[in-house]
């Protein structure tokens, strides 16, 4: 399986920010269609294939189902 990357700079990492605090942020790597986030965070928000991610990178932000 191909792993999901930045459709703009070809990242494999991206964020995740929390929905109560906006400076909060969860760091995670897509491999092989897996989340793997950099930390154990113990308040993660859940990722769906319709939540909003932002690229660790460059500025392209969107949908994690946007992803080739």
């Amino acid at each position: 399986m191909a792993k999901e990357k930045c459709p703009v700079c070809g990242s494999q990492k991206f964020y995740v920010k929390d929905p109560e605090d906006e400076y909060e942020i969860y760091e995670f790597e897509l491999n092989e269609g897996m989340v793997v986030f950099a930390e154990r965070y113990e308040d993660c928000p859940p990722l769906s294939g319709d939540g909003h991610i932002y690229c660790n990178r460059c500025i392209w932000h969107g949908k994690m189902n946007e992803l080739k």
